[in-house]
């Protein structure tokens, strides 16, 4: 054998050493050798896909596909083998079942390898493929099971929690449930195997190479596959059936026997004792022979780590401990319990679990329950310890701290207590003893305890005493003892309950558990507490007798969930019921004492509360004195002057309720409510409740009387006679009138303590409903509402109505409140009229009113409230309410002939304001607009509402009703002026067809015997009704059109050509306008009745009007020339559209120059007006704050300028603008029109900046041609440096002058962090032009070639305005770039973007302005990574940590997906073809495969694009390849590496590229040996430049790089000097 590098023979083909023995071993029919991989297989599977001679009877079966990726499965790299997995799930669920049947004989040696790898994402993914294997084989996977079935169970025990569900999701699709213990009893002895070499056989160092692999992922695969082992053992011996589990004995045996199974109870890591401890359990539970067998090694491994308090090994440790409790007889004869068990369960129990005690402390009653006398004797020792550990753990920091670890172990207390008293219910003295022990120095010391501590009272503590007591009562008619010890019990909680009564300062917290406890017990089943938990507890419950449990049953059965509060319960023994009684009372006589003598507070809450539970006459009797206990009371009624509650109300109650210092009268009025219950019938209720009216209390005491009414609805039931009666009602009317009357005077309700909740207490009277019908009596709302219209009415007459401004207000929150609350209250007249009084304060003019804008803000809510009830509610009785013809009468008498303040105007009507009129008109509107306006808003809402509630036609004739009651008829409305047009504009929008019919005929009529004064007039109706898609015959409008071109004959000074604007009249603006928008309406809806003449007229007016516009530039600040420009761009902009895509039924019928006319004459002429006009305006009109700026005339001057030519624009005659010392290769008319734009984008006026971009956007794309032709003759003298090459100067120039501006709005805001930008600020335009700049030069960039563009992007680097712009990017763009506007879609849609949705910025898109800075960076990010991948990725690499995260995580969430999937699909869509290449693409995997085929060469290489793509580097893979070296083939994969990455383009050139490079080297041109390339990464060029001593070429870059790193100017192969 020669050495590893020596050369071989010429001529010697005899095969190698290793090939010869390959092909021997084939020939002997030898098969596939066993000593390859791993191991041999028992079963002859082979772990491997064959690849030698000889093996194609078995090579044959698997498919080509298929075998790459096998192959693929074997290697180390988990990312790799992640995509082999899934690929391979994809192939299997794509491919026929027989081709992936070939698959089986090599999947089960993989499938064990890689269901143990140490990434999970790994196995999830195997396990996911496996399934689509079997979905795909189905049975004939059968042969193969007992090999996989080991690692299969393993697999469904993974730790990680996705692997085993998929694990388990393959394991459902390959057995059927039932099947499941059957496989599992067919492949038991291989899973026993492989379980057995896991846990006996396997350390960290056999399962991994200690050479290649770290110890951390050894020790983590290696405790992962313990604890997966064990699990899978527990779920072996839990399924199979019993006959299979004793067949196994002897197995299992040998498995438990050695000493290291044992040692897994020592474990360090949790996980595996934990599993450890499960497979106990289950020993225990299925095969307990066998552990009773093991006893002693099974209860010291078990019991004697009993104070393992991981969270992990606690729960199943437990569970053991119980098993092995009730399973091994002799468990305590192995552990010394006294020593070893329970001094570490003392521990653990004073610790309160260690914050485990919702798993821990259920255990313990199963637990003491099995424990033999031996262990628990002395009993009366073991108990005290026992539970004063238990109440010791509630001290513990986590069970203070939480609920549900304090609620464990009281209710384990209390369960263990309760067990203990039933074990001990003997009438011998040591068992008397621990009854003695457990009341008295455990349970009522934690009820004392939890009368001090608001958390225990909160928790379950009162509950488990009262199920406790419940318990015992049922055995008192058994036993006398538990007769004893309830008395017992009750004697010292009493004591106890006086102790803390009977203090000066009692503890409030104190107090209320009292009081709570008492009303538990009184009402044990009321509690939502109870209500919860009860759904909580487990099926399986623990009983402590027969008896017990039957009753409890029966109990729960006759339960019925209750939803409201219960004073009186028959739950109650009437042992209880005495016991509870004399205690309340001995409690109330006590705290009536401090109360009388002390009047304190506390106690008199906490005698609220009880009597709240306990309202009985006995009570109230001990209340009282002996004499107040008689006499009169004044009620008229002996019989219920004898009630002890009345006479208390009355005596007690009253008397606290007028205390003036008294500030909290809230539980004084409960116990109105408990004397309440305590009245029989509702007569004697509404007796006592309107004495209580006709008392002198406070109004705020009936307001809270009647809050707690409506708030509990037990509470109305006691009082709902009272409400709907008289007394009250009157009492609230004559309040009604109180309050107006001071208010009409000036008089505040603040300076009346008496009338401090006075309104509060009318408006809920009006708002409230029960059973919905109003709160009190329907008359008493109608009187009240009657005073308040009343006094609304003569407020609003009154001069002095500035000093009303807090009586108007109450009642607009009250007349708000009542209108949005009662369903129906416009049924009401007064409260129709009280609404339309509303309304009239609305509109009239502030100087008469002299309210604040706060009070109109009021009054403006509580009429829109009205009118969406009237509206809304009424629905067909929309008719009866004549709101809508009181308002129409008063606009019409009181609005006609009055002006309208635009304040008021913008408060009435939602107007936005005319600031753009404030230099040049008056502050006050004409009466009409006024009318128009407010008539507008009112059919706009009614119409709004009524569609919102379906409203039919009935609805809409009632509307147009109220319209002709106004109006009478619309021929009034002729002859026409500008108050009636104005007004049927406002109404054309609602009227019916036929009415806006006669109102076109009645137009036309007057049009075709025109007058000189009404033209306009019959022209703006006309088009009002053709908006409203009126119908009318060609005829009229070719008449119509005839007329127009009649007046061009004979009335040309109409038509205001060549006119000076500024000296005409509105009237004569409007006609030419009015023109202009019927010409619109006819392009767009019927321009076929348009013939030869009349295009003429058309076309030619249409120029000589922008003329006029152009020519009168100085006067655009009058609001009616812009209108005139406007209307002509518009008019415009539907010329270009109509000739850009004429309609296809009009082609035919347009005269034959037409066309041919409009696109030699028309459009140069068009356009050669609007762009000087765009260039001129700013230079007129220089500040945009001003509010005369045509801000209107810019959008639509820039509208029509987004149809101009291209040509037109190259070919531009506007004034030569040059830059001194500005390079450039652009011709003298493209280099002015950049001149002359670019710095508009800078201008402080949006639509002037959108503008300029859509034309200079226009020019871009063929920018480069011009410096392409000046780079070709550079090219050949450029020897030095990598050239550059600047991208247009004057958008540079632009960028360089923001950045700095940037800077200073930026400059404080983290990178990453969104800035919020104020939409239309200067801030605003700043950061928009320099973003619009920037789609610019990206447009630029992309239309470059692939040389050029490397250029422009080493100028872009050396000015480092790229790394500027990213940064800026990052604090523009949101944190979350979803789209605002898709809140109504449906939910199955993707979720879009600013990323996934394209931006153009529109003229017209003005509620979009808010995220426009926000999109419009998003949008630039977009293309930057898209069209610069290179420069980002360099920049992102150059980034410190925290901007490269937020960077890498943002991108990769909104960016990445979306460039990728287009990137794919472009490759998919490509119609480039190549010469000897195919490239395809997939989606899934974010793969293009590229092949190279030419002659015998055969390349086929893999390109895979990152996660974080393009941030991340693209990987190019090795496919298949024939007939090409290693070297030179590594040498074409780091190329096409190269230019993937470094070039800023996309895949598909990058692939050009590198097709490139390869012709060239079959064609013979030697590769750079610098570079090792033929074509230049950067600069595309081919190695020229050539030593004259060893003749090699080099590219001049890559020499000058050579010559500057080495500082040599040596050749790089000879070493010679070169010249």
């Amino acid at each position: 054998m020669g050495g590893k590098n020596k050369q071989r023979t010429k001529g010697n083909v005899r095969p190698s050493s290793s090939g010869r023995a390959a092909e021997l071993l084939a020939r002997d029919g030898a098969g596939v050798p066993g000593f390859v991989g791993f191991g041999a297989s028992t079963s002859g599977d082979p772990g491997y896909v064959p690849a030698i001679h000889g093996a194609e009877e078995i090579d044959n079966l698997v498919d080509a596909d298929f075998r790459l990726v096998l192959r693929k499965l074997s290697k180390r790299d988990s990312v790799t083998k992640l995509k082999a997995v899934q690929e391979f799930g994809t192939m299997c669920h794509e491919r026929d079942s027989d081709t992936v049947k070939g698959v089986l004989p090599y999947w089960p040696r993989i499938y064990c390898k890689i269901s143990m790898d140490h990434d999970r994402r790994v196995r999830e993914a195997t396990h996911q493929a496996f399934e689509q294997l079997i979905l795909k084989v189905r049975r004939n996977l059968a042969p193969y099971l007992k090999s996989i079935m080991g690692h299969w169970l393993i697999a469904q025990c993974d730790t990680y929690s996705p692997a085993a569900s998929a694990a388990n999701v393959a394991f459902q699709a390959a057995f059927p449930l039932n099947k499941q213990p059957e496989a599992l009893s067919f492949c038991k002895d291989e899973i026993l195997t492989v379980l057995q070499d896991n846990l006996l056989k396997e350390t960290a160092d056999t399962l991994s190479d200690p050479q290649t692999v770290p110890v951390e992922e050894r020790e983590a695969k290696y405790v992962r596959l313990l604890t997966s082992s064990l699990l899978a053992l527990k779920r072996l011996l839990t399924h199979l059936p019993h006959q299979e589990r004793e067949s196994l004995r002897e197995r299992l045996g040998q498995l438990i026997a050695p000493g290291k199974f044992w040692k897994y109870s020592k474990h360090k890591t949790p996980q595996v004792r934990g599993a450890y401890f499960e497979v106990l359990a289950s020993l225990c539970e299925h095969v307990p022979e066998l552990a009773q067998g093991e006893a002693s090694r099974v209860c010291v491994a078990v019991l004697l780590s009993i104070d393992d308090t991981d969270p992990v090994v606690l729960p199943p440790l437990w569970e053991a401990v119980l098993h092995v409790l009730s399973s091994i007889t002799d468990c305590w004869s192995h552990v010394n319990a006294q020593k070893g068990v329970l001094p570490k369960l003392w521990v653990l129990l004073k610790e309160g679990g260690k914050g485990l005690a919702t798993a821990l402390h259920p255990n313990l009653l199963p637990f003491i329950s099995k424990l033999p006398d031996e262990v628990t004797q002395p009993a009366f020792n073991f108990y005290s310890t026992f539970f004063t550990s238990l109440v010791l753990g509630l001290s513990s920091e986590r069970a203070l701290s939480s609920p549900s670890e304090s609620a464990a172990i009281i209710c384990a207390t209390m369960e263990c207590l309760r067990f203990c008293m039933l074990q001990n219910s003997g009438e011998d003295e040591e068992q008397k003893c621990i009854q003695n022990m457990l009341i008295t120095d455990q349970l009522l010391p934690l009820v004392g305890r939890a009368l001090g501590s608001s958390h225990l009272q909160a928790g379950p503590l009162f509950f488990q005493v009262v199920d406790m007591l419940g318990s015992w009562e049922k055995r008192a008619g058994e036993k006398d003892l538990f007769c004893r010890l309830l008395a017992d019990f009750w004697e010292e909680l009493g004591r106890l309950c006086i102790l803390h009564v009977d203090q000066e300062e009692a503890e409030q917290g104190a107090l209320e558990g009292i009081a709570t406890l008492l009303w538990i017990m009184q009402n044990p089943e009321s509690a939502a507490w109870r209500q919860t938990t009860r759904k909580k507890k487990r099926e399986l419950k623990i009983c402590f007798s027969d008896l017990d449990g039957k009753e409890e049953k029966d109990e729960e059965l006759q339960r019925e969930p209750q939803n409201k509060t219960t004073f009186q319960s028959d739950d109650c023994s009437p042992l209880r019921t005495r016991h509870l009684g004399e205690l309340v009372k001995q409690l109330a006589k006590l705290n009536m004492v401090h109360v009388r003598e002390r009047s304190s507070a506390r106690h008199l809450h906490f005698l609220s509360l009880l009597l709240r539970s306990f309202s009985s006459q006995e009570v109230f009797r001990v209340l009282l004195t002996p004499q107040e206990c008689e006499g009169d009371l004044g009620l008229g009624d002996e019989a219920l002057s004898k009630n002890m509650a009345v006479r208390f109300l009355l005596l007690k109650v009253v008397t606290w309720l007028k205390q003036d210092g008294r500030s909290d009268t809230d539980f004084v009025v409960e116990m109105v409510f408990s004397v309440l219950r305590c009245c029989g019938s509702g007569d004697e209720k509404m007796l006592i409740l309107n004495h209580l009216t006709y008392m002198d209390l406070k109004w705020g005491i009936l307001l809270e009387i009647i809050q707690k009414a409506c708030a509990e609805p037990a509470y109305m039931d006691l009082c709902q006679g009272w409400v709907k009666g008289s007394v009250l009602g009157e009492k609230l009317v004559s309040l009604a009138a109180e309050l107006c009357e001071m208010g009409l005077r000036g008089t505040p309700t603040s300076s009346a303590p008496k009338h401090a909740h006075s309104w509060a207490l009318i408006s809920l009277s009006l708002s409230q409903q029960h059973n919905n019908e109003t709160l009190i009596g329907k008359e008493y709302v109608e009187k009240i509402i009657d005073r308040l219209h009343a006094t609304l009415s003569e407020a609003k007459g009154m001069s002095d109505a500035g000093n009303m401004e807090p009586l108007v207000s109450f009642i607009s929150d009250v007349a708000a409140n009542f209108f949005s609350a009662v369903r129906g209250c416009l049924l009401l007249a007064s409260a129709e009229d009280l609404l339309f009084t509303v309304f009239q304060l609305c509109a009239q003019d502030q100087t008469v009113t002299r309210l604040s804008d706060a009070v109109l803000h009021k009054l403006r809510n509580a009429f829109f409230a009205g009118v969406h009830a009237l509206v809304s509610f009424l629905k067909s009785e929309v008719k009866e309410a004549k709101f809508f013809l009181y308002v129409a009468v008063w606009v019409k008498n009181q609005l006609i002939n009055s002006p309208l303040g635009l304040k008021r105007l913008r408060i009435t009507c939602d107007c936005p304001c005319a600031d753009v009129w404030k230099f040049r008109m008056p502050a006050r509107l004409p009466a009409h607009l006024c009318v128009c306006a407010l008539l507008g808003q009112v059919v706009c809402t009614a119409l709004h509402n009524s569609d919102q509630q379906g409203a039919d036609a009935a609805a809409l004739l009632e509307l147009r009703q109220t319209g002709e009651s106004m109006f009478m008829c619309f021929s009034s409305f002729f002859p026409l002026s500008e108050k009636s047009v104005s007004t049927i504009q406002v109404l054309c929008p609602s009227l019916p067809r036929e009415d806006r019919e006669a109102l076109v005929d009645l137009a036309i009529a007057e049009l075709l015997n025109w007058q000189e004064e009404g033209v306009t007039s019959c022209l703006a109706i006309l088009h009002c009704c053709l908006k409203e898609d009126t119908p009318v015959a060609e005829e009229v409008l070719s008449a119509v059109i005839a007329t127009i071109m009649e007046w061009r004959n004979s009335k040309e000074e109409w038509f205001l050509f060549s006119s000076h604007l500024g000296n005409v009249s509105v009237g004569e603006l409007m006609l030419s306008v009015e023109m202009m928008r019927f010409f619109c309406w006819l392009l767009s809806h019927s321009s076929a009745v348009l013939q030869g003449a009349q295009w003429d007229l058309l076309l030619c007016s249409m120029l000589a009007w922008l003329e006029t516009a152009s020519d009168n530039l100085p006067v655009f600040w009058n609001p009616w020339v812009q209108l005139f420009v406007c209307v002509n761009c518009e008019l415009i902009v539907r010329l270009s559209e109509f000739f850009m895509a004429p309609p296809s039924d009009v082609v035919g019928t347009l005269p034959a120059e037409l066309c041919t006319e409009w696109q030699e004459f028309f459009v140069e002429g068009i356009h050669s007006l609007l762009l000087p006009l765009l260039v001129r305006i700013p230079d007129e009109f220089t500040d945009p704050d001003d509010p005369l700026f045509p801000v209107p005339v810019l959008r639509s001057v820039g509208k029509a300028l987004m149809y101009i030519p291209v040509q037109q624009l190259t070919n531009n005659k506007l004034p030569a603008r040059f830059v001194a010392g500005q390079k450039s290769n652009l011709p003298a008319a493209l280099q002015t029109l950049l001149n002359t734009l670019s710095p508009l984008l800078l201008f402080r006026a949006r639509p002037l900046q959108l503008a300029a971009y859509h034309v200079l956007n226009k020019v871009m794309t063929g920018l480069p041609e011009c410096d392409g032709e000046s780079d070709s003759s550079r090219a050949e003298e450029d020897d030095g440096e990598e050239p550059s090459l600047s991208p247009p100067a004057a958008l540079m120039t632009i960028l360089t002058a923001t950045e700095e501006l940037l800077e200073n709005i930026l400059g404080g805001v983290p990178v990453g962090e969104f800035a919020v930008v104020q939409p239309l600020s200067v801030e605003h335009c700043c950061i928009l032009g320099y973003l619009l700049s920037w789609k610019l030069l990206l447009t630029f960039f992309k239309a470059s070639p692939s040389h050029l563009r490397v250029q422009y992007s080493s100028h872009l680097k050396k000015s480092r305005s790229l790394h500027k712009l990213l940064l800026y990017l990052f604090r523009l763009m949101p944190e979350n770039p979803t789209l605002h506007c898709q809140g109504a879609e449906a939910p199955s849609k993707e979720t879009k973007t600013f990323f996934t949705e394209t931006l153009s910025p529109s003229f017209c898109n003005t509620d979009a302005v808010q995220w426009e800075v926000p999109h419009l960076a998003c949008s630039v990010y977009y293309c930057t990574l898209k069209d610069l991948p290179a420069m980002v990725r360099l920049w992102w690499n150059s980034q410190e940590k925290r901007v490269s995260s937020a960077v890498d995580r943002f991108t990769s969430r909104y960016v990445s997906s979306v460039l990728s999937s287009q990137e794919i699909a472009s490759v998919q869509s490509s119609t480039h073809s190549f010469e000897n290449m195919t490239v395809k693409a997939r989606c899934a995997s974010r793969e293009v495969i590229a092949t190279y085929s030419v002659d015998d060469v055969f390349i086929e290489l893999v390109i895979q694009l990152p996660q974080n793509y393009p941030l991340g580097c693209i990987t190019v893979e090795s496919g298949r390849r024939v007939g090409v070296a290693m070297q030179q083939w590594r040498n074409w994969m780091l190329q096409l590496s190269t230019y993937l990455t470094h070039q800023n383009g996309s895949i598909m050139e990058g692939l050009a590229l590198w097709k490139n490079n390869v012709d060239k080297r079959f064609e013979g041109v030697e590769d750079c040996m610098i570079c090792f390339s033929v074509i230049h990464g950067s600069n595309y060029s081919l190695p020229k430049k050539a030593c004259h001593t060893c003749k090699k070429k080099f590219h001049s870059a890559c020499l000058y790089k050579w010559f500057t790193s080495s500082n040599k100017s040596t050749c790089p192969l000879c070493r010679e000097t070169f010249f």
